[in-house]
Formats: C-alpha cells, sequence, structure tokens
C-alpha cells in the first residue's frame, strides 16, 4: 500500500457543464481517517441525502433525491466499519493503480537536469501530488509549498503544457513572496512531452556556514587547469585568465551556493562561462551577456546566459522572462542562482535554454542589446515596446515615454488636466498617432546618430514633412499639441546618451528654451538644463552658470496622488532651488545649480524603496556623465551639437546618503571625468560635515549679530534679547545655532521658544541652556526637554495631542520676541494666505527682526507684505545662510587641489581657515547690505536682491572679458584666486593649480573674486552705473588701482606724517582710493 506524508495544494478542477473552479484538496495516509466522525455518518449509504449538503450537486443527475436503501440499518455499525474499508480498499487500487502509470511516465519525460539538480525527497513529492491528482481526474494546476533544510522557502508550480509564457504567468503570480524573502534560486524544467511544466523558485536569503567541500568540485578545477594550458578550444570562449587559477576560483565559490558550485561541477565548462560574465559586471550595475546555440540539446535550441550585478532577483528574471515572451521564445529549462559580490550586493546568475517559435526571425545581437537595456527600463517603457506595441523597439518606446514625462511640467502649467501625465502617455501613444511618436523618435534617433548623424540641410526637410502631416491629418487639439512638443524637444536637444551601449538611463542636453511654457513670465534663463528619463524615476539638473555647483534631492512621495502633483511641479521646483542657489552663489567660483530626482517608490515597502532611491541615484548620475566626459567612448557614440566642454559639481541634498556620495565618486573616476573628487561634495572622509562643524549657522549667526545692533539697536555681547527658532535641536541649522548663540552671548540669549517636528518648548525666562545643549549634543528633538528645568511660566507641548500640534504649528507666530531665526520648516510656511498670523492686533509684529536660517519659509509675497505692513525687517536666505555653498565651493577646491589623504592630515587647519572666510564673508555683505537699506531704503530681502545681481553680472562681465586675454594676463590675476582660498591649502597646493583644475574654473575663480571684491567696497550703485559693456574694463583697471594704493599706503609707514593724521590718510585710501583713482563714479 501507497502511503504519503500531508500535502497541501491547490487543483483547478473542471467539472461537467461548468466553468473551472478552485478546488483545496487534503490528502493524508491511507490509515488515517478520510472525513470527521459527523461526515462519516452523512456519507454512509442509507441516510437521507439531504443530510449531503453540498456533495449532491457532485452526482448524477438520476441520483439526486434517492430515498434511503431499505436494507442497510440505520446504526449498524459493522456493516459501516464494512463499507469503510470497502471504500478505503477502492480507493488504494485506484491510487496504485495512477501511480504504477505516473512513475514511469515521470522518469521517461522529466529531463535529466531535474535529476541531477532536485534531491530526492522533492522528487518523491512531486511524484505524489501529480499522482493525487491525476487520480483525482484534475487539470495538472499545482501550488507546493516545503522548506529547505537551512529555512529557506521552496515553491514548486506544476502546471499543464509547455506554451510559450507559461514560465512568465509563474512569475507574475509569484513575483515575490514576502518582501523579506527575495528570490534567491529557480529551476525550471518541461517534460519531454509537452505535457507539464515544473518550476521551482526558492526563497530566502542562503545560509553559507555550510560550505561545500572543495575536493566535490574538482571537476571545475580539472577543466579550469586544461583552460590555462590552453588545451580548449578557444571557439568555447574560454582563454587563459587569472580568474581561472585554483586560489581565485576558490574565492569565487565560497561567493557562490552549494548547489550552484555542485551542479556546476557536472558541467564545468558553463560553470566558467559563467564566471566569466560575473567578472565582466563584479563592482558595477552592469548586465553581461552570452548566447550560444545548445550543442547537447535538441536541434535549434540556444542557452542564454545573463548576469546582472546589483539586482533584484525577481525583477531580473520578469523582465527577461517578458522579453523572450514578447519574442515568442520557449522557455524549455531555466536556472538562477545568486553570487554575493562584496560591498556591491548580489548578482544574479540566470541561464535559460530556449527555443524560438517556427516564425520566429532570430537576431541574437539585437536580442543582446536588449537584455542590456530591460534593467533599466521604466516600466511605462517597458508596457509600451513590450506589451502594446512590441514593433516600436526599447530604442523608440524609450523616447517616446522620456518625452511624456520632460513635456509634463511644461504643459501643466497651460492646462492640469488636459496635460496630466496619464493623458499625456495616453494621447500620443494612442493607437491613432503612435505612428506620428514613432516618426518623431526615428527623427530624434537619426538626428543623433553618430554614424551617420542628420546635419541640418537633411533634417529640416524631414521634421517640416512631419509637422505639416500632424497639423493637417491629427484632428485631435491635444494630441496635436504634444506632438508639436515633441518636435520641439528633438529641435532643442544638443546632446543624448542614446547610442551609448552600457548607459543606465535616457539623458538629454537641452537648450533650456524648451521648458518655456505659453503665457509665462518673462524670467532669467538658465545656462543649461540635463534631463534624464530612466527606471521608476524623472530628473532635472538645472544650472544658471557654465561651472555651476548645487545639491541633489531625492523626492519620494507617499501616494499616486502626490506623485502626479510633484511631477507636475518638478521643474519649477528645480529651477526656484537653482535659481535660489545662483543668488547663494556669488561669492564664490561656481553658479546656482540644483538637481531633482523624482521617484516612484508608491506602495512599496522600505527596503524596495531604499533599493529604488540609491538605483536612481546611480542612473541618474552617470547619465549626466554621459553627456559631460570627455572619453574616446563619449566622443565615439554622442553627437555633440552643443559644441563647448562643460563641467558639472553636485552636492547631496535631501535623502542622499554617504552610500551615494561614495559610489558617485568612485564611479566618476571610473567614468575618467577630470576632477572626480570634486564631482559630488561632502564624501565622509574628505569632505567637511556641514553639521559637525555647523557652517551655515555660523554664516546665520554674523546676520544676526549684525542685524541686532543695526535694527534693534542691541549689542548681544552686552545686553540681553529674546529670539524663538523653528528646527529642533537635533537639526543641523538650528542645533547649530543655538551652540553659537550660547557660546558668543551667554546668558544674554534668551531663546524662549523653540519649535520642531515633535512639539515646543516655551519659556519666556529663556530654556535653560544646559539643557539644551545636552539636546542638542545627545540629538535629541525638542519634545526630550526636561520639563523639569522650565520655568513657573514655561509649558513643554508634543504632537501626541491636538493642542500640542496647534502649539507646536503657531509657535512661530504666537511668541514675541525681538528675532524670529527660522532654521527648519517646510518651505512657504509663511506666505501670502497667512502672513496677517505673524502680525499682532495692534499692528506691530511678533518679531521685528527675521533672519533666514531656513531655505524659503518665507514666500516672496509675504516678506514683502510683512514690510509694508509691520516693518519687519527680514534677512534673505540667499545672504544669511549661504555659509553651506561657500563651505562646500572649498571642498570642492580641496577636492581638486589635494588627495585625500593630504586633506585629512591638514583637515583641522583647513576647516578652522574655512569657517574663518565664511564669517568675513558673511561680515562683508551683511554689512553692504544694511549700509544700502539705511541710506536707500526698500526693503532688505530686494538689497539682498540686487547684491546678488550685482556680482553675478560683475562676474559674468568678467569671464566674457579673461576669456580674450592672453595666458600671462591671466597670471597676472591667479593671486586672487590664491586669496581665495584657505591658507593652508593655497601654501600646500597652489604650484600644481593649472595642473589640478581646470583653465575655466580658475577663470571664474578669478572672476567671482574680482566681483564680489569690487561690490562689498564700492557697494551695489557704482556696478549699475557702469555700462555692461564697460564693467569688466572697470573692474580689471580697479585691480590696477588698488595695487597703487596699496603701494601708496606702505609708503605711508615711512613717512613723517604724524600718527594720527597718518591713520586717518590711510582709512582715507583704503575706503575711497582706488575709486577716486579710476575717476569713475
Amino acid at each position: 500500500m501507497f502511503r504519503y506524508r500531508l500535502l497541501s495544494f491547490t487543483a483547478r478542477c473542471k467539472l461537467k457543464d461548468q466553468r473551472p473552479v478552485l478546488a483545496k484538496a487534503e490528502y493524508s495516509s491511507s490509515r488515517r481517517q478520510l472525513f470527521s466522525k459527523e461526515e462519516k455518518e452523512d456519507l454512509i449509504p442509507g441516510i437521507s441525502n439531504t443530510q449531503y449538503g453540498s456533495f449532491d450537486s457532485l452526482s448524477d443527475d438520476n441520483q439526486i433525491h434517492r430515498s434511503a436503501v431499505s436494507w442497510q440499518a440505520e446504526h449498524n455499525f459493522d456493516v459501516q466499519r464494512v463499507t469503510q474499508k470497502a471504500m478505503i480498499y477502492e480507493l488504494t487500487q485506484q491510487q496504485t493503480k495512477t501511480i504504477e502509470s505516473v512513475v514511469p511516465w515521470f522518469l521517461e519525460n522529466m529531463p535529466s537536469s531535474y535529476f541531477r539538480q532536485v534531491p530526492e525527497r522533492f522528487r518523491i513529492d512531486h511524484i505524489k501530488a501529480i499522482a493525487a491528482v491525476k487520480d483525482a481526474n484534475m487539470d495538472l494546476y499545482l501550488n507546493l509549498q516545503s522548506h529547505l533544510a537551512d529555512g529557506r522557502q521552496l515553491m514548486t508550480f506544476i502546471r499543464p503544457g509547455t506554451k510559450p509564457g507559461t514560465l512568465l504567468d509563474m512569475v507574475d503570480e509569484f513575483t515575490h513572496i514576502d518582501d523579506y524573502m527575495p528570490l534567491s534560486r529557480i529551476h525550471v524544467f518541461s517534460t519531454k512531452d509537452e505535457t507539464m511544466s515544473l518550476n521551482m523558485f526558492v526563497y530566502g536569503n542562503r545560509n553559507n556556514t555550510n560550505l561545500i567541500p572543495l575536493e566535490s568540485a574538482s571537476p571545475i578545477f580539472d577543466f579550469a587547469e586544461s583552460v590555462q594550458r590552453g588545451e580548449v578550444s578557444s571557439e568555447t570562449g574560454l582563454v587563459p585568465s587569472p580568474i581561472f587559477e585554483k586560489e581565485a576560483l576558490e574565492r569565487y565559490m565560497r561567493q557562490c551556493s552549494n548547489n550552484y558550485v555542485r551542479v556546476g561541477s557536472d558541467q564545468p565548462g558553463r560553470f566558467l562561462r559563467q564566471r566569466q560574465l560575473f567578472e565582466s559586471v563584479t563592482g558595477t550595475d552592469g548586465t553581461a551577456v552570452h548566447i550560444d546555440e545548445a550543442d547537447t540539446e535538441e536541434v535549434g535550441t540556444y542557452w542564454i546566459d545573463v548576469a546582472v550585478a546589483n539586482s533584484m532577483p525577481q525583477i531580473a528574471l520578469k523582465q527577461l522572462c517578458q522579453l523572450l515572451h514578447m519574442h515568442d521564445f520557449d522557455v524549455v529549462k531555466a536556472r538562477l542562482d545568486i553570487v554575493e559580490d562584496d560591498d556591491n550586493g548580489k548578482t544574479t546568475m540566470l541561464r535559460m535554454l530556449v527555443n524560438p517559435g517556427s516564425d520566429v526571425e532570430v537576431s541574437f545581437e539585437a536580442l543582446r542589446n536588449e537584455i542590456l537595456r530591460i534593467k533599466w527600463l521604466d516600466p511605462s517603457t517597458m508596457n509600451l515596446a513590450l506589451v502594446r506595441y512590441p514593433q516600436l523597439g526599447f530604442a523608440r518606446g524609450e523616447i517616446i515615454t522620456a518625452m511624456c514625462s520632460l513635456m509634463h511640467p511644461v504643459l501643466a502649467k497651460e492646462n492640469a488636466f488636459a496635460y496630466s501625465k496619464a493623458n499625456i502617455l495616453e494621447s500620443v501613444t494612442n493607437e491613432r498617432f503612435i505612428n506620428y511618436s514613432s516618426s518623431i523618435a526615428d527623427l530624434f534617433l537619426d538626428r543623433f546618430n553618430p554614424k551617420n548623424p542628420l546635419n541640418d540641410h537633411e533634417y529640416e526637410p524631414r521634421r517640416r514633412s512631419l509637422l505639416e502631416s500632424i497639423e493637417t491629418d491629427v484632428e485631435d487639439r491635444v494630441a496635436t499639441d504634444l506632438l508639436l512638443k515633441m518636435l520641439e524637444i528633438v529641435d532643442h536637444t544638443l546632446k543624448t546618451n542614446i547610442y551609448m551601449e552600457n548607459r543606465y538611463a535616457l539623458a538629454f542636453r537641452l537648450d533650456p528654451k524648451v521648458m518655456i511654457s505659453k503665457g509665462e513670465e518673462k524670467r532669467e534663463l538658465p545656462y543649461g538644463i540635463v534631463f534624464v528619463h530612466g527606471r521608476r524615476f524623472n530628473g532635472y539638473q538645472v544650472r544658471f552658470r557654465d561651472i555651476s555647483r548645487g545639491g541633489m534631492r531625492l523626492v519620494t512621495p507617499k501616494s499616486s496622488e502626490l506623485y502626479a502633483l510633484e511631477s507636475a511641479r518638478q521643474y519649477e521646483e528645480c529651477y526656484g532651488l537653482a535659481f535660489a542657489q545662483q543668488l547663494k552663489n556669488k561669492d564664490i567660483p561656481e553658479g546656482g545649480s540644483k538637481a531633482v530626482v523624482l521617484i516612484d517608490s508608491v506602495d512599496m515597502s522600505d527596503s524596495s524603496k531604499g533599493f529604488v532611491m540609491r538605483k536612481s541615484v546611480k542612473a541618474f548620475t552617470d547619465s549626466v556623465l554621459d553627456l559631460v566626459v570627455d572619453t574616446e567612448e563619449t566622443r565615439k557614440n554622442i553627437v555633440d551639437r552643443y559644441g563647448k566642454k562643460e563641467v558639472l559639481y553636485l552636492g547631496p541634498d535631501e535623502q542622499v546618503i554617504p552610500e551615494d556620495i561614495n559610489w558617485i565618486i568612485k564611479r566618476a573616476a571610473h567614468r575618467e571625468y577630470q576632477t572626480p573628487a570634486a564631482f559630488m561634495s561632502s564624501k565622509p572622509k574628505a569632505g567637511i560635515n556641514h553639521k559637525e562643524f555647523g557652517v551655515t549657522s555660523e554664516g546665520v549667526n554674523v546676520y544676526l549679530d549684525v542685524a541686532l545692533k543695526r535694527v534693534l539697536n542691541i549689542d548681544p555681547k552686552t545686553s540681553p534679547f529674546t529670539i524663538k527658532i523653528t528646527g529642533g535641536p537635533d537639526g543641523d541649522v538650528a542645533g547649530n545655532e543655538m551652540k553659537i548663540l550660547m557660546r558668543e552671548y551667554g546668558e544674554n540669549a534668551l531663546i524662549i521658544g523653540i519649535a520642531d517636528a515633535s512639539g515646543c518648548a516655551e519659556d519666556p525666562e529663556g530654556l535653560d541652556h544646559d539643557e539644551l545643549t545636552r539636546l542638542v549634543n545627545e540629538g535629541f528633538s525638542i519634545d526630550k526637554f526636561d520639563e523639569a528645568k522650565l520655568s513657573s511660566k514655561g509649558v513643554l507641548h508634543t504632537v501626541d495631542t491636538e493642542e500640542g500640534i496647534k502649539a507646536r504649528n503657531s509657535m512661530h507666530n504666537r511668541l514675541e520676541a525681538d528675532a524670529f531665526v527660522p532654521c527648519g520648516g517646510r518651505p512657504g510656511t509663511i506666505d501670502i494666505s497667512n502672513y496677517q498670523h505673524f502680525i499682532r492686533e495692534d499692528g506691530s509684529p511678533s518679531s521685528k527682526l527675521v533672519v533666514e536660517g531656513a531655505n524659503l519659509f518665507i514666500t516672496n509675497e509675504a516678506r514683502q507684505k510683512l514690510f509694508e505692513e509691520a516693518g519687519v525687517v527680514i534677512v534673505k536666505d540667499s545672504s544669511a545662510n549661504k555659509g553651506g555653498v561657500i563651505t562646500s565651493s572649498y571642498e570642492i577646491c580641496a577636492a581638486m587641489l589635494l588627495n585625500e589623504d593630504d586633506f585629512f592630515k591638514h583637515k583641522q587647519e583647513i576647516v578652522s581657515e574655512v569657517l574663518g572666510k565664511l564669517r568675513e564673508l558673511a561680515q562683508m555683505e551683511a554689512e553692504l547690505l544694511f549700509r544700502e537699506f539705511e541710506n536707500f531704503g526698500g526693503s532688505l530681502p530686494e538689497a539682498s536682491q540686487v547684491i546678488s545681481d550685482c556680482i553675478n553680472a560683475a562676474t559674468d562681465a568678467l569671464s566674457v572679458a579673461l576669456d580674450s586675454l592672453s595666458a600671462e594676463d591671466i597670471e597676472t590675476l591667479l593671486p586672487l584666486f590664491r586669496s581665495y582660498l584657505p591658507q593652508t591649502l593655497a601654501d600646500l597646493s597652489f604650484e600644481q593649480v593649472h595642473e589640478r583644475v581646470p583653465d575655466q574654473y580658475i577663470k571664474n575663480a578669478i572672476s567671482s573674486c574680482l566681483a564680489s571684491k569690487l561690490v562689498y567696497k564700492e557697494g551695489t550703485k557704482f556696478i549699475a552705473a557702469q555700462r555692461p559693456e564697460k564693467l569688466a574694463d572697470i573692474a580689471l583697471k580697479y585691480l590696477e588701482k588698488e595695487k597703487e594704493i596699496s603701494i601708496l599706503l606702505e609708503s605711508l609707514e615711512n613717512s613723517d606724517l604724524p600718527e594720527r593724521e597718518r591713520e586717518r590718510v590711510k582709512q582715507l585710501l583704503q575706503a575711497g582710493g582706488a575709486r577716486t583713482a579710476l575717476q569713475v563714479f
């Protein structure tokens, strides 16, 4: 008698005259009761059939409502036992007969690889399950679940037939079990008679404590020795290599699963070929592919080997299955294994035996290229090119979806409903218009085809013909506008990486004019825009000068609705942040820029979201590098319609982590960027941590100090003052500002209110300094403030109550203080709709002075209203918190001039000098800001804007002028750049400045140094009075006059003038000598 353990499965039953239904069945050993006592009594002959319930419906029609059998005693238990035994005997005989037919068929039809790779206990389970289903006359539709010895979960799917797409259906059904159980291995098998597919999926991380004895891998070592001796034909693709040395192979095997090595020992040549694939992607995020004809399988089949670095195995498997299904490839066998890749995560090794359909025209080179691309394709592109319009191909599909994403923020400003992101994609890919979209994509591809790019003479007629066709034949107004905008994008694209073989995403270097919306008010046009479209992200990098620097922030909306809103405003956010950065960067060689990467992580778990974010950072920055590095690869594959070398610098912003920074710098070096260490600032070891050294807060406090004296007539060194702050003790700007206030002014600084995300603490007598210091040092938010340290009038509110939330949200308006310093909070917290809450009933403000430590806390309109209606003096963010960008600029200089070890060795001195520099620059602007505010009126934010505009205008004029100067003339101006640098950095490295710093950066540094010197010394009115075309000449002459004044000052030291008169003459010469000598007023 055949006995087997409990087996649970799902079977798809087909009943006569009924649609298929899902049924659950449980089988136990023959010695166990098939039914409960109650069920037995219901099924014993002679009992009323009304007790059968739903079982009646499975009987033949002529048996329904049959009366009880008259000869059956109702309570004759002996007869019941006989009946039970008879039923058991009959079932057992039936099962035995079924097993006797299933086993030979199974052994004959399952491939030999199945018996090599699958342990016996699982093979027995498979036979038992198949026999049970056949015995029940059901279709072979089984899902079996069990566990491996190391705790991983094994899911086995058995399906009837072997039609193409069977594996994809299974992957779609169970792409992942749980987020915490990643796919770690698959086995795919089909019977020889093509009646059944059996696929096994292993989930969970493997345990590497019990490694396979390397002696059992001797076939691999032996074969590798033959390769090293040159005894293996080079036609196999295996040639002598260090990776095939025994020690190297042993190290590699320790990164592999035991099962992978064990199976590889049966076919060592195949194992070594996969080792080669792994080597080509290790440490990267790339994909490697090898395709060859199967020589030991049925004729016309092919082996496809793929190594996908740092990828989710479930996603890699699904994408490959989708691609093969689109091309009508039948997957005959498949295997997935995971190989550890140290700090680079894990590499997914896929191997599939495929059989092209009879009508398939095989182009394996095209298939290989598609496999290389598919990892980085957005789901919208895959749906368009794999499902809806396979004839499009990946390149056209990617161009179309990229243009749809690029158009969205431009057109949404004109009509948010008609030009929603979903509507844009649906319109241009509608079956009525897809041919036009495809033709535009072809025009784009031909214009940037490096082998034969369309010149303007060839491009214009094709463009005009397409334009006329759209305007004549497309009757839908929305579709027409979208298609014409797509043509405009082709017109305004200056570079693209579409033909880079191993690109991570699709990048466009755009003429900024393409981002202007209809009816938009005139505003400053950016210098350049880069747009990147990739898997689950779109990114903009906007810059306002040739050489620019600004942070990269990641935006991850929590819902589809928020994602759509962020997509509509993504470019505006990036533009606004870049422009604000441009105003801040007036004192440094780099102009302002910003990168905003919008990532679709909706409904993802935390781990999946983190994975997608890290991938998006890599894809975005590598695609930017495609457009700016000058290498043989880029010269070969990128058509440059801009014609000028570009230099970009990034910095970390929201949600960028140290892992990202390190990867970006390493990647920039790999891609041969001229100054890789400077490409991304704030590297953990070689950077200057803004929070650790409080660089932003140091500048904020300089403006606060000057403003208290000039606006409120309070000397904070000698007189007490009150202050309220948004941002917690654990925050960068707020926490450091608290420390500086206590350091500089001691008990004179009465911090009467602090609000952050956790709540707010208020005390009119001032919050306890020691307690605040504790919170700052321990990194705690304000809700951890010890209430025992409050005065009798103090109170602590936390956001776990409705009252606490209201108190926190209104603290910056309610509390009356001499000064308000917002150091944290959402942009636009005070705007045109709520600024009145800052004004008391008598018309006076709750604070006369505001120094913006946080970006954009108050909108422009609200700033002006607060000044006009309540006389609030506001030091704008672009002035007050510029210390951070100044520090980042010095980081870039240090990264170019020093190696990491030298910087680290002298870091303490350099950081100290950087802090001194940024305080000096803040002091100069603060003094000019209040001087012009007092002399010429207007609001302080307006004065701040004017200062930034003047310095930037002078910098731009000088940059142009320096291009016409000889190298010798520029050399005479180098001391300006040297004086800009921290003294230690200059002493260590300035002799190598030409070798290590790009020429354009040196020119920008000279220009910005001279421009800021001129404006801070002579004021904005002096600059505004000059004709723009004369500005550079005047600035250079001013520098010469300064040298003359310096000589005069030295001569005064040896004069016979009395000391008092001598000092007065020196003061006059220093204040206005150069301008007087210049005779320009």
